[in-house]
């Protein structure tokens, strides 16, 4: 298979029958074996929706570059070595473009196999992203304002080159690859009823459900997108024509501004559903996933959990997997995240209160606190714009309890020993 769309995507009367019958992940998996991970599928209890329901994740956040891209790419240049004009722009190198998991995986990919790999970044591609790519041997040129802009170089650079392209997911090797997710799936989940799956540019989830149809299983595909960036949408779900969209989301990975040619004909053809959720839901998947999986997802590897945990699905029979489809996160981020959680969950309270300016002040409030077995994490004395006598200094404190009952009980205690509080949650 060879058919790829071009960089900016828009296609007409595509045969989707034809393309479904052209993917094949059966043959696609040889050139996954033994070089990505064979993720584990996790039950997951927590995630199960009520009596007779069950639910599990399928691990790609711990695939060796943190998502499922690699799968597409290693069976990309399998498919270029399959035939002697692929073989030939294998030789002059690969190029690709992206913001982050497609640039590593294919920069894995190329220096496994051996070949050469330029990356087309935009210019505002977050450091550790760069950085990572670039330590895998790819020469990384950073141009553009968007991934659609740095795909239309790549595709220029690789004509110019006489390259090989690959498409982040308009192309029918790369879907093939991702489309190995599914087969493990298959295997793995005897009773295997509804895959969630996130959707950016469509790959994966054009491949799971080309491998689910083949094999017959009857399985439901429900997509999932974030409310601020779902252009598939707008055309699968609304009716609307295909159009840019652009906002800012914490599942950057998936943000496409536009479906893609080959995606978007066969989705329309593959999912029984596709919801949308908010940056609140999938916020509070991804710190559910460290909780309770201990798993470190990203933004768009949440989306399908967020998707569960929201209640947009209703409980069916059987085993309902998502997809966690990547786990290159922001350290920052999800440690922001985490924080907000104890915060929302009356496990972490900032206080301002008032002692007296004198030896021996700050350490009898600091008493009290350790007999209420609270954890101080941070003081600090405020003597600028609050209200104080002359006699008394501003300290302002974040604290570590058990949880609401706790923190009540640690307020009540300050306000018996006669102290005047005021509390702030953290976000």
């Amino acid at each position: 298979m060879t058919l790829s769309a071009g960089p900016s995507g828009g296609s007409s009367h595509v045969d989707v029958a034809a393309l479904i019958a052209s993917v094949e992940s059966r043959h696609a998996r040889e050139a996954v074996l033994g070089t990505a991970v064979r993720t584990p599928t996790l039950e997951c209890p927590a995630l199960a929706q009520g009596p007779g329901t069950s639910a599990a994740l399928k691990a790609e956040c711990l695939q060796g570059t943190g998502s499922f891209k690699l799968r597409g790419a290693l069976s990309k240049i399998a498919a270029l070595g399959a035939h002697p004009e692929g073989r030939r722009q294998a030789e002059s190198g690969l190029v690709t473009a992206s913001a982050g998991n497609h640039a590593r995986a294919v920069a894995q990919a190329a220096g496994l196999r051996g070949v050469s790999c330029e990356v087309f970044m935009p210019v505002d591609v977050p450091v550790s992203k760069l950085a990572a790519v670039q330590a895998l041997g790819a020469r990384v040129h950073l141009a553009g304002a968007s991934v659609e802009d740095a795909l239309e170089l790549a595709a220029a650079r690789a004509l110019e080159l006489g390259a090989a392209f690959v498409h982040p997911f308009d192309d029918l090797d790369v879907i093939a690859g991702q489309g190995t997710l599914a087969l493990e799936l298959l295997e793995d989940v005897p009773d295997l009823a509804r895959v969630v799956v996130p959707v950016g540019g469509g790959g994966l989830a054009s491949g799971v459900g080309i491998a689910l149809r083949k094999a017959g299983a009857g399985v439901r595909l429900v997509g999932v997108q974030a409310d601020a960036c779902a252009p598939y949408a707008h055309v699968l779900r609304e009716g609307a024509e295909p159009a840019r969209t652009s906002a800012a989301t914490i599942a950057d990975g998936i943000a496409i501004k536009r479906p893609g040619a080959l995606t978007l004909p066969l989705l329309g053809e593959l999912l029984d559903e596709l919801v949308t959720v908010s940056e609140e839901q999938i916020a509070d998947a991804m710190v559910f996933l460290a909780e309770h999986a201990k798993l470190i997802a990203e933004g768009a590897g949440a989306v399908a959990v967020a998707a569960i945990r929201s209640g947009l699905l209703p409980p069916m029979p059987g085993t309902t997997v998502a997809i966690v489809s990547g786990g290159n996160v922001d350290s920052g981020l999800l440690a922001g995240l985490l924080l907000r959680h104890e915060t929302e969950e009356g496990r972490r309270v900032r206080v301002f209160t008032r002692v007296a300016d004198r030896p021996g002040g700050l350490a009898e409030l600091l008493t009290l606190i350790a007999r209420v077995r609270a954890n101080l994490v941070t003081v600090e004395h405020v003597r600028e714009a609050v209200p104080l006598h002359v006699r008394e200094t501003g300290v302002e404190l974040t604290l570590q309890t058990r949880g609401r009952e706790h923190t009540d009980e640690l307020l009540a205690a300050l306000v018996a020993a006669g102290y005047e509080v005021s509390t702030e949650r953290e976000v």
